[in-house]
């Protein structure tokens, strides 16, 4: 910075270097798919996605089958549903780790993720629901002399 500025006059008309916002660009692999990976609990997503007729494929099984209760699979749908793109991808998951609520939200956060790859215009919808948000909660490790991570053994005076 060579010149010196002596007032806010100055400044103002100084030319300023903003720094430019991020560009988020499409991200596909070789066969046009968009990857990402999820997470929540334990349990881990990984997530495929590409343009299709809304077939969804969890561990080589359809979504019916893997996710029964109709909470697990509304929280999957999600991700389509506010960014109005309900039934036009095909999504091929595998999932491992924790139980069925954990899975779904791992998918359901790699889902998100992936779309924003396949679109990156869809970010800003997904990010204000909090979809790209990784769930940090985890269980609590059970603590030396007590039964589980909190819960002691019951007090008795005699």
């Amino acid at each position: 910075m060579a010149e010196t500025l002596q007032s806010l006059a100055d400044l103002k008309g100084s030319p300023s270097e903003a720094p430019e916002a991020p560009r988020h660009v499409q991200k596909l692999d070789k066969q046009g798919r968009a990857y990402a990976t999820g997470k929540r609990k334990d349990a881990v997503a990984r997530v495929w996605i590409k343009p299709g007729s809304g077939k969804i494929t969890v561990n080589e099984r359809a979504l019916e089958v893997y996710f029964a209760r109709p909470v697990l699979r509304m929280i999957l749908q999600q991700p389509f549903g506010i960014a109005s793109r309900v039934a036009q991808y095909d999504v091929v998951v595998t999932v491992a780790g924790g139980g069925l609520s954990g899975q779904a939200g791992a998918v359901r956060h790699g889902l998100s993720k992936a779309l924003t790859y396949y679109e990156p215009e869809l970010r800003g919808v997904l990010k204000k629901a909090g979809f790209l948000t990784r769930d940090s909660r985890t269980v609590e490790r059970k603590k030396y002399g007590r039964k589980k991570a909190r819960r002691s053994f019951q007090f008795s005076k005699r």
